[in-house]
């Protein structure tokens, strides 16, 4: 599945370069570029491999607009959702017409003693990337979704949970780390953990302390949201296994 791994990768770096620069056009840019470099590197020009990579850069710039317009407006939340899910599942079902990775980072692994076939160290770079910002973005159109969060710029109820948009990658990437790592117990461990921390803290505050959100519309966020964030994290761990 290399021309998965190659969306996931450019899906990771442009939503990076989405939280670096206000310029709207360079994630949709970079989105693209990062396809053909991947391709380069990994040898992947074979007619399967355009035709999959070709969609897979398609699809990333649609992605990255589409999921900008609904951060700005509050709406059309589930047009980036469908195009995300749909590109993964259809270079799922078509993965038997790309190559294995080839050109440089075929012989990368084991030059640099990475006892992990290229495929699959392709694939866990992908799935990294894909718990940082892509995550972020996924779980708050997510949210937006059952109307859980508001346009940029006015208030949410993550105001009311600090430091969920740094937690939240922090997470995913152990339970990934640790899935990897085979140690899947430990993991659910993590999001026991969240639960037993956040709760007591959901619990405490008073109805309406912080703007027009009451206690409710905190919790629903913590629930939709971990459940959304934790979706990632183990989607990216069975894609990577």
């Amino acid at each position: 599945m290399t021309a998965l791994a190659v969306l996931l990768i450019a899906a990771g770096l442009a939503d990076l370069g989405s939280r670096l620069t206000r310029r709207r056009w360079v994630p949709a840019v970079l989105g693209p570029v990062v396809v053909v470099g991947c391709a380069a590197l990994a040898g992947l020009w074979r007619p399967g491999d355009i035709v999959l990579l070709t969609f897979a850069a398609a699809a990333v710039t649609a992605w990255v607009l589409l999921a900008a317009r609904a951060a700005r407006t509050g709406t059309g939340h589930l047009a980036p959702l469908a195009v995300f899910g749909s590109a993964v599942g259809l270079l799922i079902v078509l993965s038997g017409i790309d190559s294995p990775v080839g050109g440089v980072l075929h012989g990368w692994p084991a030059w640099a003693g990475i006892p992990v076939h290229p495929d699959r160290l392709l694939m866990i770079i992908g799935v990294t990337l894909l718990q940082i910002v892509t995550g972020n973005q996924l779980v708050r159109l997510v949210l937006g979704s059952v109307g859980a969060v508001k346009p940029e710029g006015q208030p949410q109820p993550s105001d009311r949970l600090k430091g969920g948009r740094l937690l939240g990658p922090m997470e995913r990437l152990l339970i990934l780390g640790l899935g990897l790592a085979g140690h899947l117990v430990a993991a659910t461990a993590v999001i026991a953990a969240k639960s037993v921390i956040r709760f007591p803290e959901i619990n405490a505050q008073k109805a309406r302390e912080n703007g027009d959100f009451g206690i409710d519309e905190v919790t629903e966020y913590f629930l939709v949201g971990s459940f959304a964030s934790w979706i990632v994290a183990l989607g990216g761990l069975a894609l990577a296994q």
